[in-house]
Protein backbone atom coordinates (compact mmCIF):
# COMPACT_ATOMS: atom_id res chain seq x y z
CA UNK A 1 0.00 0.00 0.00
CA UNK A 2 3.18 2.35 0.51
CA UNK A 3 5.32 1.63 -2.49
CA UNK A 4 3.05 -0.67 -5.30
CA UNK A 5 3.24 0.99 -8.08
CA UNK A 6 0.52 -0.28 -10.98
CA UNK A 7 1.65 2.34 -14.08
CA UNK A 8 -1.83 3.07 -14.51
CA UNK A 9 -4.45 5.57 -13.10
CA UNK A 10 -8.46 4.86 -12.32
CA UNK A 11 -11.23 7.31 -11.94
CA UNK A 12 -11.80 5.99 -8.42
CA UNK A 13 -9.21 4.78 -5.58
CA UNK A 14 -10.93 3.27 -3.23
CA UNK A 15 -9.11 2.62 0.31
CA UNK A 16 -11.02 0.80 3.21
CA UNK A 17 -10.39 0.12 6.57
CA UNK A 18 -6.98 -1.48 5.26
CA UNK A 19 -5.35 2.35 5.96
CA UNK A 20 -5.80 1.76 9.82
CA UNK A 21 -2.52 -0.52 9.25
CA UNK A 22 -0.36 3.01 8.64
CA UNK A 23 0.87 3.57 12.03
CA UNK A 24 3.00 6.64 11.46
CA UNK A 25 2.24 9.79 9.98
CA UNK A 26 5.24 8.55 7.16
CA UNK A 27 3.75 5.69 6.20
CA UNK A 28 0.32 7.12 6.13
CA UNK A 29 1.66 9.70 3.83
CA UNK A 30 3.05 6.95 1.87
CA UNK A 31 -0.01 5.14 1.08
CA UNK A 32 -1.67 8.35 0.49
CA UNK A 33 0.95 9.08 -2.03
CA UNK A 34 0.17 5.91 -3.62
CA UNK A 35 -3.58 6.60 -3.70
CA UNK A 36 -2.68 9.99 -5.63
CA UNK A 37 -0.21 8.10 -8.14
CA UNK A 38 -2.88 6.19 -9.19
CA UNK A 39 -5.96 8.48 -9.28
CA UNK A 40 -6.76 9.96 -12.47
CA UNK A 41 -6.65 14.05 -13.07
CA UNK A 42 -10.52 15.17 -12.06
CA UNK A 43 -10.34 11.51 -10.33
CA UNK A 44 -12.18 10.69 -7.04
CA UNK A 45 -10.83 8.70 -4.06
CA UNK A 46 -12.88 7.06 -1.25
CA UNK A 47 -10.71 6.77 2.27
CA UNK A 48 -12.39 5.00 5.25
CA UNK A 49 -10.30 5.15 8.03
CA UNK A 50 -11.78 3.07 11.23
CA UNK A 51 -11.03 5.48 13.58
CA UNK A 52 -9.91 9.37 13.97
CA UNK A 53 -8.09 10.34 16.82
CA UNK A 54 -11.00 13.33 17.60
CA UNK A 55 -13.97 10.20 17.90
CA UNK A 56 -12.24 7.40 18.90
CA UNK A 57 -13.84 5.65 21.53
CA UNK A 58 -12.97 1.62 22.64
CA UNK A 59 -15.02 -0.72 21.35
CA UNK A 60 -16.15 -4.38 21.37
CA UNK A 61 -18.05 -6.79 18.49
CA UNK A 62 -19.20 -9.63 18.35
CA UNK A 63 -20.53 -12.53 16.30
CA UNK A 64 -20.17 -16.03 15.42
CA UNK A 65 -21.39 -18.98 12.65
CA UNK A 66 -22.35 -22.19 12.94
CA UNK A 67 -21.76 -24.59 9.83
CA UNK A 68 -21.32 -28.56 9.04
CA UNK A 69 -19.72 -29.97 11.66
CA UNK A 70 -17.91 -26.66 12.45
CA UNK A 71 -18.92 -23.57 14.68
CA UNK A 72 -16.93 -20.09 15.23
CA UNK A 73 -17.42 -17.26 17.38
CA UNK A 74 -15.61 -13.92 17.54
CA UNK A 75 -14.47 -10.94 20.21
CA UNK A 76 -13.33 -7.98 18.70
CA UNK A 77 -12.36 -5.00 21.17
CA UNK A 78 -10.39 -2.12 20.51
CA UNK A 79 -8.29 0.15 22.72
CA UNK A 80 -5.73 2.61 23.12
CA UNK A 81 -3.29 1.74 25.92
CA UNK A 82 -1.30 4.88 25.10
CA UNK A 83 -3.46 7.72 24.44
CA UNK A 84 -0.26 10.03 23.96
CA UNK A 85 1.05 8.45 21.08
CA UNK A 86 -0.52 7.63 17.31
CA UNK A 87 -1.87 4.09 17.78
CA UNK A 88 -4.92 2.09 18.92
CA UNK A 89 -4.76 -1.77 19.69
CA UNK A 90 -6.78 -4.34 18.13
CA UNK A 91 -7.41 -8.04 19.63
CA UNK A 92 -9.13 -10.78 18.34
CA UNK A 93 -10.37 -13.30 19.74
CA UNK A 94 -11.50 -16.64 17.87
CA UNK A 95 -12.94 -19.57 19.85
CA UNK A 96 -13.29 -22.62 17.01
CA UNK A 97 -15.23 -26.04 17.54
CA UNK A 98 -14.93 -28.85 14.96
CA UNK A 99 -16.33 -31.75 15.36
CA UNK A 100 -14.79 -34.59 17.20
CA UNK A 101 -12.40 -31.79 18.03
CA UNK A 102 -11.45 -30.08 21.32
CA UNK A 103 -12.11 -26.34 20.69
CA UNK A 104 -9.40 -24.34 20.46
CA UNK A 105 -8.58 -20.41 21.22
CA UNK A 106 -6.97 -18.42 18.98
CA UNK A 107 -5.61 -14.82 20.01
CA UNK A 108 -4.51 -11.96 17.21
CA UNK A 109 -3.29 -8.95 17.82
CA UNK A 110 -2.89 -6.02 16.14
CA UNK A 111 -1.65 -2.31 15.99
CA UNK A 112 -3.50 0.48 13.81
CA UNK A 113 -2.54 4.03 13.40
CA UNK A 114 -5.05 6.85 14.52
CA UNK A 115 -4.43 10.05 13.11
CA UNK A 116 -6.12 13.69 13.45
CA UNK A 117 -8.82 14.93 11.01
CA UNK A 118 -6.13 17.91 10.86
CA UNK A 119 -3.61 15.35 9.91
CA UNK A 120 -5.38 13.63 7.20
CA UNK A 121 -6.83 16.55 5.76
CA UNK A 122 -3.00 18.33 5.96
CA UNK A 123 -1.52 14.97 4.28
CA UNK A 124 -4.00 15.20 1.50
CA UNK A 125 -3.74 18.91 1.01
CA UNK A 126 0.12 18.01 0.56
CA UNK A 127 0.05 15.67 -2.28
CA UNK A 128 -2.46 17.84 -4.16
CA UNK A 129 -6.02 16.72 -3.11
CA UNK A 130 -8.66 18.53 -2.53
CA UNK A 131 -10.24 16.39 0.71
CA UNK A 132 -14.13 16.75 2.15
CA UNK A 133 -14.55 15.03 5.44
CA UNK A 134 -18.03 13.10 5.24
CA UNK A 135 -19.77 10.96 7.94
CA UNK A 136 -21.31 7.60 6.86
CA UNK A 137 -24.21 6.42 8.43
CA UNK A 138 -22.36 4.58 11.04
CA UNK A 139 -20.65 7.50 12.53
CA UNK A 140 -17.10 7.58 11.09
CA UNK A 141 -15.65 10.04 9.24
CA UNK A 142 -14.76 9.47 6.01
CA UNK A 143 -12.05 11.31 3.34
CA UNK A 144 -14.04 11.86 -0.31
CA UNK A 145 -11.00 13.52 -2.07
CA UNK A 146 -10.77 14.79 -5.59
CA UNK A 147 -7.65 14.76 -7.43
CA UNK A 148 -7.67 18.30 -9.44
Amino acid sequence: MRTVRLERTFDVVLVHDAIDYMTSLDDLRAALETVFVHCKRGGLALLVPDHLRETFQPSTEHGGEDGEGRSLRLLEWTYDPDPSDDRVTVDYVFVLREDGQPVRVVHDQHENGLFSQVDWLRLLSELGFVAKPVEDPFGRVLFLVHKP
